[in-house]
């Protein structure tokens, strides 16, 4: 406890990684002296799963241990180093695509590799495409050669395609499907392809799940890529204009860090097999409001501008129904956005205002 005490006056995930535990009493003896293995792990998805794994480490004596799946080793000893120092942590260099497997045997197997670069030509979507299904088939071989128990895919809500106007919440029977002759969408339909291949395999002895993730906010995302959140918070921190290039009309929902950590691990370990659950908040909120709470929030003065002229007709929507994982898991949601968004800027002040994202 000594020393649980001392990482807790460190670490300014304490609070929230408490509260993971407390959401996943139950679970974490599943995982005593278990061996997992993390494709992206030193992502968003990532670094919350490690963080979490090494609390309940310390807190239960569980005496697990995982090994990551990364394309830059000494990048993510840059960035996260008390994780990457762990001794309950091994990291292990490759493509997911390509890697090979020789270390024995596996417990568990989590696997949110994926290419988190925007595909704006041809050959930037073959290569989102290709990291996506062929890095999970081979990692869905690898978790059953080495006797893996249990296997988590997190997937997107993109699957659905084009949410309807008439449809506030999709839920995971929604028969949409993205638009198969649109190459924008080649990420979104490599999802699908990924979890036919878990469907398929958990015919055999890998029981598989998949989290189909919606939208986030917290620590450890990142602030210069895709994402408008993030985008939104890094103007903030540093006292910019933030400016939302179309009309703000977008609706999205944000779940917090430590509760889509809780999902994960709630999934991963009581899921049923085959079976998918949506992952995400269902209050909805738009692209302008959610700027203008970043804004608020962070107290910097910085100012929003909408530069993009208004669209008409409905909003398009991005938003879940969770009713399947919060009735079959008992999962729920225990931070709300604005105390989401305080935290996230809290977490990167206390950091120093630097940006540590996804890599």
């Amino acid at each position: 406890m000594e020393d649980l005490v001392e990482r807790g006056m460190r670490n300014l995930l304490a609070d929230d990684l408490d509260r993971v535990l407390e959401q996943t009493a139950g679970l974490w003896e599943d995982l005593r002296g278990g061996r997992v293995l993390l494709t992206g792990g030193t992502g968003f998805f990532g670094c919350w799963l490690l963080e979490s794994l090494l609390w309940a480490n310390e807190r239960f004596g569980l005496g697990a241990s995982a090994v990551v799946l990364t394309r830059d080793a000494r990048a993510f000893s840059g960035k996260a180093p008390h994780i990457a120092s762990s001794p309950a942590v091994a990291l292990h260099q490759g493509d997911v695509r390509t890697f090979t497997w020789t270390g024995g045997a596996l417990s568990h197997v989590v696997h949110a590799g994926t290419d988190t670069q925007v595909p704006r030509t041809r050959d930037d979507r073959l290569r989102v495409f290709d990291t996506i299904v062929e890095g999970t088939r081979r990692t869905l071989d690898i978790a059953e050669r080495a006797g893996a128990a249990r296997f988590l895919m997190t997937s997107t809500g993109a699957v659905y395609g084009r949410q309807p106007a008439a449809v506030t919440h999709v839920s995971e029977d929604f028969g949409g499907s993205p638009d198969a002759t649109c190459p924008r969408h080649a990420g979104a339909e490599a999802k699908r392809a990924a979890e036919m291949l878990c469907a398929v395999y958990a015919d055999g002895p890998l029981h598989t799940t998949v989290a189909r993730c919606f939208a986030f906010v917290g620590p450890y995302l990142p602030l210069d890529g895709h994402l408008a959140i993030g985008t939104f918070i890094g103007a903030a921190l540093e006292r910019r204009a933030i400016r939302i290039a179309g009309d703000g009309t977008p609706l999205r929902s944000y779940m917090y860090a430590a509760d889509l950590t809780t999902w994960l691990w709630t999934i991963l370990l009581r899921g049923g097999r085959g079976q998918a659950y949506n992952v995400g908040s269902e209050h909805a909120i738009s692209i302008a409001e959610v700027a203008r709470a970043v804004a608020r929030i962070a107290g910097t003065g910085s100012e929003v501008i909408i530069a993009g002229e208004p669209a008409g007709g409905p909003s398009e929507r991005y938003v879940p129904a969770t009713q399947r994982a919060r009735t079959d898991l008992g999962v729920r949601m225990t931070v709300d956005f604005e105390e989401a968004l305080a935290r996230t800027l809290d977490w990167h002040r206390g950091r120093g205002g630097s940006n540590h994202g996804a890599s």
